[in-house]
């Protein structure tokens, strides 16, 4: 379970980001979190791994806290929140399988990640999470030789490399055109139940929020303002997380523009 307690983040002296934010994630739900830009969307999923220190409250993951760790504990604290970004992130140079098993970094020795001499039991894991998303057949292709979907799905595989006890998405599909959006989403949901792993997914488009995912969290302004089913997510929510202007259907590729001085961190 994932149980986030009055969370605070601030950047200098500005106003908080996110301002005294209660969650809680668990089985194999999926929770998709919307909102305007600027509502503080990624900013919470980088607090919960940790690429943005928050400045106050609570994070914790299947009991342990997360806020506090430093050094080698919180290095081995992410390998257990896998983290599937907007832009890929793969090393276009390298074969789908290399950019794969770069997911198990954190479990193998500074010799064995230079030399790329993983255990054979890694090789086998990663050849039958390729082949569960459909991807087994370009193990020995470049990254930079596939398309969106087939990257984001490099991706997805990369992240469940890590056995984590919890996936994050941030705006997985937003690079993506309508169908292979809802292909990734489908894919999300699919595997969160397969593999019994919550999910939390950072997302402009809210039809697809209400089609793929159990749960919906509204943010503006830094705060939660409607926390529940799909069905129960109405226009008046819509209202009051949008402010009463046009809520996003499609995905347009742009990021999360007021939490962008965050994303070039790497888990």
């Amino acid at each position: 379970m994932l149980e986030i307690t009055n969370l605070v983040k601030r950047y200098g002296q500005n106003d908080p980001v996110l301002k005294g934010l209660d969650l809680k994630v668990d089985g194999s739900s999926v929770v998709s979190i919307v909102g305007a830009s600027g509502a503080g969307k990624s900013t919470l999923l980088r607090c919960i791994n940790r690429l943005v220190e928050p400045t106050s409250g609570s994070i914790k993951l299947n009991g342990n806290e997360l806020v506090n760790l430093r050094g080698s504990e919180l290095r081995h604290s992410r390998r257990r929140i896998g983290m599937v970004f907007q832009g890929f992130n793969l090393i276009d140079r390298l074969t789908v399988m290399e950019n794969v098993l770069s997911g198990r970094l954190g479990y193998v020795s500074f010799f064995q990640a230079l030399t790329r001499r993983f255990p054979q039991a890694d090789i086998n894991r990663a050849f039958h999470l390729m082949e569960r998303v459909g991807i087994a057949h370009y193990a020995d292709k470049r990254a930079d030789q596939l398309s969106g979907g087939e990257r984001q799905r490099v991706a997805v595989v990369r992240a469940l490399m890590q056995e984590p006890e919890i996936l994050l998405a941030d705006e997985p599909t937003a690079s993506l055109d309508p169908k292979t959006s809802q292909q990734i989403m489908s894919l999300l949901q699919r595997l969160a139940s397969e593999m019994s792993l919550p999910v939390l997914i950072n997302i402009h488009n809210v039809t697809q929020a209400r089609m793929y995912t159990d749960r919906i969290v509204g943010m503006r302004h830094g705060q939660m303002i409607f926390d529940g089913a799909p069905k129960d997510f109405n226009q008046d929510a819509l209202d009051a997380i949008y402010g009463g202007i046009e809520s996003p259907d499609e995905d347009n590729g742009e990021p999360d523009t007021a939490d962008d001085h965050t994303q070039g961190a790497l888990v």
